[in-house]
Parts: C-alpha cells; structure tokens; sequence
C-alpha cells in the first residue's frame, strides 16, 4: 500500500463530508448484483466478504498500518502508540510508544522485506509550530520493539509515502525535504533494515508538487520507481496524467501518457498500484470513475474501464487507492460510493488485463480512502476504517 500521512490527516482535519453523488441506473445496478453473486459462487472454495473488526487500543484515529504478506503479524499508529496486532483475529498484541501531547504523533509507513516496519515520531516541541521528525524501525515487527532509527541523507525530510513492496531488498520513499531547504520533492531508495541508502533523486518541484497529486509505486523486477500524476493538477477539462519512471541505477526519468476519457477528462490521479514482477500498473482518476491499466515494461496502455454501474462524469463514484496481488495478479480498488452509495463502500477487483472479477460491499470508507494492504497467500486484507469511524481498521477476504 502507497503510504500517505496526508491522506490519514485530511480526514481527521476536514471529517467526512458526503460528496452529491449523481444518479444510479437502476437495471444496471440489479445487473450487477447478478454478477457479484455469480462471482462469488464460481470461486465456493474460498470465503469473500468482510471479517473481523478492529479497533485501536489507544481508542484514537489510525495513522497508518500494515500486514506482514509473509506472516501473521501486523502494525498500526495512533497519536500516542504504535501498536502490534494479530492480522487473522484482529487483536493487539502489544502497545508501544506514548503520549508527548496534542499536536504530536506516531505515523506508520508500512512494512518492508523482512517483516522491517517503517514509523516515523512527529513531535511538536511546546511553544513551537513545527515538529522534529524521529524514525524508528522495529525489526522485525514480530519482536514487538523499537530496534533502531532510520537516518536518511538528508535532514529532517518530511516522508509522504513508501511504495508497497516487501520481496524486495530495496524500498522506494516519496519525500520533501525540510522547511529549511523549501521542502522540495526527493525520491529515496533505501534498505530498510540495515539503514542504507542507494540512491537520492532530486525531482522537479513544477512536476511533482503536491499540486500534482504524485502517487508512488515500485517496480522491482524493472529496478524502477513508477508515479501516476496530473501535472495540471487535475484540471477539469485538462491535459493527460502521465505515468514517470525513473532507473534506481542511473536515475534517467522516462515518461508515458495516461487516458484522457470522459467530458471533463481524467483530473487528477487518485490512486496507483504496479505488479512488481510484471510491471503492469493500475491507476484511478478523480473526474470519470475510470480505473485505467498500463505496462510499463513496453510503456504501453492496456485498456480502461469504468467502475460498476459508473459513467464517465461520475466523479463523486471515482475509485480512491489501490492495491496489488502479485501472486493472483489482482488489483483492488476502493470506491467511497459503490453504486452511489447504496451498497455503502466497496473493494472492486480486477485482474491485469483490466477484467472484472468480483465486488466486496458493505464497507465504511473514508473520501480519499487509502489503500488496503492484503497478504496475497491468506487472500486476505485489512482496511482503513470500520463502523464506528476512523479509530478501526476492517478485515476482508477476497
């Protein structure tokens, strides 16, 4: 899962107001019904549907979380902990961290090879606007304790996201540097576990300012960092998002356009996942509820999709975040309101050629909805909010 702190504190900033969603049609919406249950009952081997709930210990607003795919243990950060849990029976385990004051926190960035958990410890010194920035690694998360720091080359950078990747030895980081330095946009590949750094890129801030919506993936087998953006800053009616890539070896950034469809075109990239063994990438737009698929090994679009029962000007029913199976080779995509929200928020899944595959409702999402993180051999996963707001993350079967 594409990690973003921003995305965890917009909804505890901004709350969750409705957006006015557009009207259903209903012999569409009963179609795809029919194909939901059809989907369910062509895999009875497998359970698919919403599981355990849980909530925080400390009782207060997630930010941020992730499963082990290779195990059984999983991480999460509040304001005043980070905590350990049990992804299959959704139970803390352990409780680490504390309570500094109101404008300080924990945030969890994910979980790298190894089972190496990324937090970083934002505190706000009284008296002061800004916090200091402390990253901490606990390796591995099954040890339940804070083993080391994680110190990049550059001071007090601001981390917006990690690429969701945990085979690989390597991470791809998203970040801004400090205040001090203008907080201009750099890409970090980093081994996580032994605190190393291979490679700093310094991006253009005209392409990748926080206008431009830059969303990161990682693809490994191509040693490539991959971003979905709009560099009109998702402009109705405006130019194309384009997918930029960059070599971790050399650093040379390459570029690909993406779709364009609908009558006010895609707006701005909402979400993106790359397969990182095939290099096939999925992204969401903000202004046609599209889900769009590409190959970035030949820089080539696949083909783009509307989501269930959507039009290409349903913006209020566009898909958020996204996340990858590489093993069954799925994507799935959240969607705030599933047919217009009557079947409440849903994980819609599609395979790499951009086909449906089945539709998980029921779910409580937030507008912005960050991406699930799922461990592929449990086909399993884990939310971002349950029934009883953002305090909860939610279990679900695919």
């Amino acid at each position: 899962m594409i990690r973003s702190v921003f995305q965890y504190k917009a909804v505890r900033r901004f709350g969750t107001a409705l957006l006015t969603a557009s009207t259903a049609v209903a012999a569409l919406t009963a179609g795809l019904w029919l194909s939901e249950a059809l989907a369910a009952k062509a895999h009875p081997d497998r359970k698919v549907g919403l599981g355990r709930v849980m909530t925080s210990k400390a009782g207060s607003q997630i930010f941020g979380f992730d499963i082990n795919q290779n195990g059984d243990d999983g991480i999460l950060a509040t304001a005043s902990s980070v905590e350990i849990f049990d992804q299959d029976q959704g139970k803390v385990k352990k409780s680490l961290g504390h309570f500094v004051n109101a404008d300080s926190d924990y945030v969890a960035y994910g979980i790298a090879a190894g089972d190496v958990a990324l937090i970083a410890h934002e505190v706000v010194p009284d008296g002061e606007l800004f916090p200091k920035r402390t990253y901490m690694v606990l390796n591995p998360v099954s040890g339940e304790k804070f083993t080391g720091k994680w110190t990049p080359p550059e001071k007090q950078i601001i981390l917006e996201q990690m690429a969701e990747e945990q085979s690989a030895p390597f991470s791809t980081l998203f970040a801004l540097t400090s205040l001090k330095q203008q907080e201009q946009p750099i890409l970090l590949v980093s081994n996580i576990a032994s605190n190393t750094f291979t490679k700093v890129i310094h991006l253009d801030p005209d392409l990748f300012g926080p206008a431009d919506g830059p969303v990161l993936g990682q693809y490994t087998a191509g040693n490539q960092a991959v971003f979905a953006l709009s560099p009109d800053a998702g402009a109705v009616g405006g130019i194309a998002p384009i997918n930029v890539m960059f070599d971790l070896s050399t650093g040379e950034m390459t570029q690909m356009q993406g779709y364009n469809n609908g009558p006010f075109h895609a707006g701005s990239v909402n979400g993106l996942a790359v397969d990182p063994n095939t290099g096939i990438a999925a992204t969401t737009t903000e202004l046609n509820a599209e889900v769009e698929f590409y190959d970035i090994n030949t820089r080539s679009r696949i083909t783009a999709v509307q989501l269930p029962g959507t039009g290409p000007a349903d913006q209020s029913c566009s898909g958020s975040n996204i996340a990858v199976d590489p093993v069954h080779k799925l994507f799935l995509v959240t969607e705030y309101l599933y047919c217009e929200g009557g079947q409440g928020s849903a994980i819609v899944v599609y395979n790499e050629r951009g086909e449906f595959i089945e539709t998980i409702p029921g779910f409580k999402f937030a507008i912005g909805e960050p991406a699930p993180v799922i461990n592929p051999s449990k086909r399993m996963g884990w939310t971002f909010g349950g029934p009883s707001g953002f305090n909860q993350l939610q279990q679900f079967f695919y």
